[in-house]
């Protein structure tokens, strides 16, 4: 008997963990129907589910309208309800990445590696997970997302988000989704949404690898850690999207309008983890270039966090309800300690340098080891559809070998090695 079996048969069954097997269960059942459908079917069902964001419209921002209402009453704050607000824009957004996705053209199946000196040919195969989780909170386009990407991957999809988003969720799953997979032959149980919120559900659908055994985790940080920690100790692989926060760092060489521009830019959205977080200035051109910053910040409402901090330089205002309009100002002796300091004191999401220097900006460019790095651009690009054309299900932030950066379906494929007899 495996260890999750055992695991399963230990633990107390709660409505939410029955609630997460019983749609793993639905999920690994129509998982073989995902396969077989084939890419065409698969592609086709997600221009079908644009075209459905696009007429229901009216029905789904209504379903959304009440998430808004009831998480307003709640206290949720600004930069949260931002996260899960749906908009006819944000819905016409979603469906232009769905038809994108569509259309874009898969990698090969298969790929020939080399030839055995005994003649026997190696082959390197894609073949699919099966049934992939998705954790996620008050994000509902992120149901579109993350569903299209899997069920471009050839795999069935488990999702589970709180109780803030769950009714919008709802909405897109049964008003679009399954809608779209029933009009080309694919069971529409192969998205299946947890229909009950709370942790407990989420502790759950990390640790049910036999059903389960790739999750995708997005949230708050302790939270998200958490379920990393869980997943490991149940054998899932759990790629988690815990913790951001961009990084620009101005050199002295900075032009002063392109800084106050890439600020600008960095704060038009300050629920999302790709946004300005830490602004570190060159100490030799701090006099020139503060003024310039503080101004584009307070014309952004947003209050600049200067020495001495009572935070960590990291600190992630995302994810500081209430206090969102924060950004953190430190300095910094050039170019390799800003590197140096945007890597240590932040998640390795994204960091970018304005300057004019080109031997500055390569300088920061090859010490930063983040996950993005950018000159003379925003953080804000490091996103799946602006970096690579396509939805993601994440960002990952590793700092070991494995999907990093925007996570796509691309990602969500398992490697088989094929060894055939030689060539006739």
């Amino acid at each position: 008997m495996s260890t999750s079996t055992t695991a399963s048969a230990e633990r107390p069954h709660s409505p939410e963990f029955d609630a997460v097997r019983a749609a793993a269960e639905r999920a690994a059942a129509a998982a073989p129907g995902v396969r077989a459908a084939g890419g065409a079917a698969i592609d086709a069902a997600l221009r079908t589910a644009a075209g459905l964001l696009r007429d229901r419209a009216p029905r789904l921002l209504a379903a959304n309208a009440d998430d808004v209402a009831a998480a307003e009453a709640g206290g949720m704050a600004p930069g949260l309800l931002d996260r899960l607000r749906l908009t006819p824009e944000r819905l016409t957004d979603m469906a232009t990445q769905l038809e994108v996705l569509a259309a874009t053209p898969e990698p090969p199946v298969q790929r020939e590696v080399r030839t055995l000196p005994s003649g026997e040919r190696v082959f390197e195969r894609r073949i699919p997970v099966g049934v992939i989780g998705a954790v996620f909170e008050a994000r509902p386009n992120v149901t579109v997302d993350v569903a299209s990407q899997v069920l471009k991957a050839r795999s069935a999809a488990v999702l589970r988000t709180g109780s803030a988003a769950l009714g919008s969720a709802q909405a897109l799953v049964e008003q679009v989704i399954a809608p779209a997979l029933r009009g080309h032959g694919i069971p529409a149980a192969a998205v299946a949404l947890v229909p009950t919120p709370g942790h407990a559900g989420a502790e759950a659908l990390v640790a049910l690898p036999d059903l389960v055994p790739l999750v995708v985790v997005r949230g708050s940080g302790e939270v998200t850690r958490k379920l990393s920690a869980l997943g490991a100790t149940a054998g899932t692989r759990v790629l988690a999207h815990a913790d951001g926060g961009g990084v620009l760092y101005l050199d002295a060489s900075a032009d002063p309008d392109l800084a106050a521009r890439l600020i600008v830019e960095g704060t038009d959205r300050l629920g999302v983890c790709n946004r300005l977080n830490l602004l570190l200035i060159d100490r030799p051109g701090y006099e020139r270039l503060w003024p310039i910053a503080e101004r584009a910040l307070v014309e952004r409402g947003i209050t600049p966090s200067l020495p001495p901090h009572g935070h960590r330089l990291g600190h992630e205002w995302a994810l500081d309800s209430g206090s969102e309009a924060h950004v953190t100002v430190a300095t910094v002796d050039g170019p390799a300690e800003a590197a140096a300091t945007a890597a240590r004191e932040t998640s390795g999401l994204a960091a970018t340098v304005c300057a004019t220097d080109e031997a500055a900006a390569t300088a920061f460019v090859d010490a930063y080891t983040g996950t993005g790095v950018f000159w003379n651009t925003t953080t804000r690009l490091l996103d799946g559809y602006k970096l690579l054309g396509l939805p993601e299900t994440g960002i990952n932030v590793d700092r070991t070998p494995g999907p990093r950066g925007p996570v796509t379906y691309v990602d969500l494929a398992l490697r088989q090695f094929v060894v055939l007899p030689p060539a006739s």
